[in-house]
């Protein structure tokens, strides 16, 4: 099988390069739409309980994501993209979106939870994102060996996590809701290698529709049992839900799920991590929230854990092999 070229001021980027690149491209700017909505996340608490929350949130961005997959069904199939047929709902993507949105209903559940019962928004979104660590260990009973210098990735993204979320006097004291929240990021390792697996075979948007159909589902049945929802709560917190529906859930899962077409689950995990950079840096130039010495250097140990992990192996053996003749 022979890889297409394209031709770009005298460089050659191979299509499968090109489909890589695309896929960094969409997770980033999943991340990004994350971090932006922390905010609108973190109002809510307070205003409606968890399930409520989620519950309303998933079936705003369902509704939100279904109008773009029933275009994308009559979109005509390019050959390239994959087997007729995947642009139209299915078996397959059917049995994805129900996995799929059990495991994020889960996911989003725990970390509501986690910060109700005691942790704080910066542990929160370290505990979280420690799926960066989770999914190569996975990958690795899986037969999906990460490269080097995506281990070596993981480790500065680590570091830059805690400077970036945990804050100094915090402490190390493990309170029931850094359990839950570790449990979310078991979850959310989980979610991240189901997308892998479903993403190359079916219509993203369709998948991204139909699991947040299936979680809002599941947590509005759990409002209505565990819950004592308001139509006055609710509206209390509109502007929080509204966005993370429509921005966090309907636009930003769904570019996680194209993105995760192209990209490796680990690369993808220390891609989508970035959320906590971008978190940072909106409340820093929005809000005026301070960023000392702490921050900057969390954000470029990010940056750098990201460049790290889109090194080929092919160019350090190369290197190597360079080396050795010398």
């Amino acid at each position: 099988m022979r890889l297409k070229k394209k031709h770009t001021g005298g460089i050659v980027i191979s299509t499968a390069s090109a489909k890589k690149m695309l896929g960094n491209i969409l997770l980033a700017l999943a991340a990004f739409i994350w971090g932006t909505s922390f905010v609108a996340q973190s109002e809510s608490v307070g205003l409606v309980e968890p399930f409520t929350f989620n519950g309303v949130r998933m079936l705003i961005g369902s509704a939100c994501i279904l109008p773009v997959a029933l275009i994308s069904s009559r979109t005509p199939k390019n050959a390239a993209d994959g087997p007729v047929g995947h642009r139209k709902p299915n078996k397959t993507v059917v049995i994805g979106g129900l996995v799929c949105g059990a495991v994020i209903f889960v996911a989003a559940n725990l970390q509501q939870f986690g910060i109700e019962n005691g942790t704080t928004a910066g542990k929160s979104g370290f505990i979280t994102a420690l799926y960066v660590v989770m999914v190569p260990i996975v990958s690795i009973f899986l037969k999906r060996k990460p490269k080097k210098t995506v281990w070596i990735g993981i480790v500065l993204a680590v570091t830059g996590l805690y400077l970036l979320c945990v804050k100094t006097g915090e402490g190390s004291a493990i309170c029931i809701g850094d359990v839950i929240t570790l449990l979310c990021a078991m979850a959310f390792t989980g979610h991240i290698l189901v997308i892998d697996h479903f993403s190359p075979m079916v219509n993203g948007v369709w998948l991204s529709c139909i699991q947040f159909f299936v979680g809002g589902l599941l947590s509005s049945g759990c409002m209505f049992i565990f819950e004592q929802p308001s139509l006055r709560g609710i509206l209390s917190a509109a502007l929080p839900i509204l966005y993370s529906g429509v921005m966090s859930s309907g636009v930003a899962y769904t570019l996680q799920i194209a993105g995760q077409k192209y990209t490796d689950p680990t690369v993808a995990s220390l891609i989508m991590c970035m959320e906590s950079v971008f978190a940072v840096l909106s409340g820093w130039i929005i809000l005026g929230d301070a960023m000392g010495a702490r921050e900057i250097i969390g954000c470029m140990l990010m940056f750098a854990a990201i460049l790290l992990a889109q090194i080929p192996d092919e160019k350090i053996k190369i290197k190597k092999s360079k080396k050795q003749l010398l």
